[in-house]
């Protein structure tokens, strides 16, 4: 089982309105995040298409992803587009954050 990074897990929760344990491993997660998503799409539609805009996942690859993977689990290939983007916004948070201030001469 591989451990994960807890911000992934309250990032996850946070966008989804969820409390998942934050000590599981991806395997769990992804378990977890798939179920709920797949109760997501029987019971409440709307809420998880406001989800997944509020992540901020592509439209498009979704789209793409789930017409080559036709017949497989649509709520276990959505759970990987959630986890992607998030560790995507993740990385790009502690790049950021690893960049130093910006100096006065380049903010606006």
């Amino acid at each position: 089982m591989t451990q994960i990074n807890t911000d992934l897990i309250s990032n996850i929760n946070q966008s989804l309105d969820i409390s998942m344990q934050e000590t599981v491993s991806l395997e769990e997660l992804h378990h977890d995040l798939a179920t709920h998503i797949n109760h997501l799409i029987n019971h409440d539609f709307e809420k998880l298409v406001y989800y997944l805009y509020r992540i901020d996942v592509d439209e498009n690859r979704m789209k793409q992803l789930l017409e080559a993977e036709e017949g497989e689990n649509a709520a276990g290939l959505v759970a990987d587009l959630i986890i992607e983007r998030q560790l995507q916004k993740i990385k790009s948070r502690q790049q950021t954050k690893n960049d130093g201030p910006v100096p006065d001469d380049e903010k606006w």
